[in-house]
């Protein structure tokens, strides 16, 4: 129990949800958006746009972490917004920057198919009563999918809150400053502490197992995602 209640748990625990709730609403604001147009919309370059997400999803987490360690280290443009606009390397931001790139390619993958799974029939029929197009995907889509948003946006935040490689090489595993519950497993498990690696490895088992069972009761309340 003094586990649990230890100031580097704790720590760690509130980074982690702050910074994966940080990514996980940043992903939504920009994958929705997106998302939509490669679901409702035909145009030029749609197979090389869906290729290219699908690059991330066969690259390991560490490699995207080091390809946003070097674009801030060495390229120019990296380095004026890492010394000028806002720090990420070895900083909380490059958590919630490694986070969301991890979660983009994913998140567009997955909401695509949640508004791939709304016949466009509906929106026709609301423009045809005079709605926008803008509106018809406010008043029309998102409330029809919001159950479905909602259990993707829960995975997502699960997934952010145990994204380790491209964490670690971005902002780097410093105590108490960018220690999140992945980062603070393995400290201790360099440090030996057993005690501290099996603490927060249920903390993370829990989170994961909660999540879980939210996003089946909301497949049950009768929207697929």
């Amino acid at each position: 129990m003094l586990a649990f209640l230890s100031d580097e748990v704790r720590f760690a625990t509130f980074l982690s949800i702050v910074t994966a709730t940080c990514s996980t609403i940043a992903s939504l604001i920009i994958c929705l958006p997106i998302a939509y147009a490669l679901s409702r919309y035909n145009f030029r370059g749609k197979s090389v746009i869906e290729g290219f997400l699908d690059t991330p999803m066969a690259v390991p987490p560490i490699a995207l972490g080091i390809m946003l360690l070097i674009f801030f280290v060495r390229n120019p443009l990296g380095i004026f917004i890492n010394e000028k606009v806002i720090k990420f390397v070895f900083e909380v931001p490059g958590i919630i920057l490694a986070q969301f790139t991890v979660l983009s390619p994913l998140a567009i993958k997955m909401l695509k198919e949640v508004f791939n799974s709304i016949s466009p029939r509906y929106e026709m029929i609301a423009r045809t009563l005079g709605y926008t197009e803008l509106e018809s995907f406010l008043y029309i889509t998102l409330p029809a999918t919001k159950n479905s948003i909602l259990g993707v946006a829960l995975l997502l935040w699960a997934r952010a809150i145990g994204e380790f490689g491209a964490t670690m090489m971005l902002a780097g595993a410093m105590r108490l400053k960018t220690e999140t519950i992945p980062i603070a497993i393995y400290l201790s498990l360099a440090a030996g502490d057993l005690v501290g690696v099996a603490t927060l490895s249920l903390i993370l088992l829990l989170i994961s197992c909660g999540v879980q069972v939210i996003v089946r009761k909301l497949l049950q309340s009768g929207f697929a995602l």
